[in-house]
């Protein structure tokens, strides 16, 4: 009932302009979200409709950069698991197995603009060589460019998602990547639930294919999938 007075829509990562909202605000000049990705709005659409677009780029950078290296530290160091084990009392049987450091592992990153050379740069003191695959290489980074994912899993132990949600990096972690990182690989999603394959990815950690998995996202939120409890 309000339509042809509204002239701004405020977002976030949820919620956002589909084509449909778009359409049906004639007066609408301005869709701002205050999160970092835009995947919740149609850009294809605010442009033929010169809507302007807004979000927040340098806000959370730091944050989920921080975040990345706590997933890490937590998959190789198994907090979580070592949480669990002294809660049930199961430190006296003294079988919980050895962990694996941070220190020197080989970092990928999958997207490094700020928030993938944010991590990048918080790696680098854990003495980490870093690698990326983004669209294009980048000239003002000396960290190795490899042109596909595949290729770039291959060299890496610890694959790190960072790019932006588009039609082109919907799934962009799928079975061949995952396999490509391999049984000892570990994979830390801070990006999109939907750039990974979800069903792919419990099916490799569940057969052993990969060696684990720190998620910040998930593809169906709120759904999680039972197998990775």
């Amino acid at each position: 009932q309000q339509a042809e007075s509204i002239r701004a829509v405020v977002g976030n990562a949820t919620a956002g302009a589909d084509a449909a909202l778009i359409d049906a605000l004639p007066k609408l000049e301005i869709v701002s979200s205050f999160s970092v990705g835009l995947d919740k709005v149609d850009l294809t659409k605010c442009k033929e409709k010169g809507v302007r677009v807004t979000n927040t780029p340098d806000v959370l950078t730091d944050d989920v950069a921080d975040l990345a290296i706590g997933l890490i530290l937590a998959v190789l160091r198994r907090i979580c698991e070592c949480d669990k084990y002294v809660r049930r009392g199961a430190w006296k049987l003294g079988d919980f197995k050895l962990t694996t450091k941070f220190s020197g592992k080989r970092i990928g990153i999958i997207g490094l603009g700020r928030i993938g050379l944010a991590v990048a740069q918080r790696a680098e003191a854990f003495d980490c060589p870093i690698s990326y695959h983004s669209r294009s290489k980048k000239a003002n980074t000396n960290y190795t460019y490899y042109n596909s994912v595949v290729e770039l899993a291959s060299n890496s132990d610890i694959l790190v998602i960072a790019c932006a949600l588009t039609p082109e990096t919907t799934h962009i972690v799928n079975r061949e990547v995952l396999d490509a990182l391999g049984p000892k690989g570990v994979l830390i999603n801070i990006g999109r639930g939907p750039h990974v394959d979800e069903a792919e990815l419990v099916s490799a950690l569940v057969e052993g294919r990969l060696g684990g998995a720190g998620l910040d996202v998930f593809e169906k939120e709120p759904e999680v999938p039972e197998q990775l409890f």
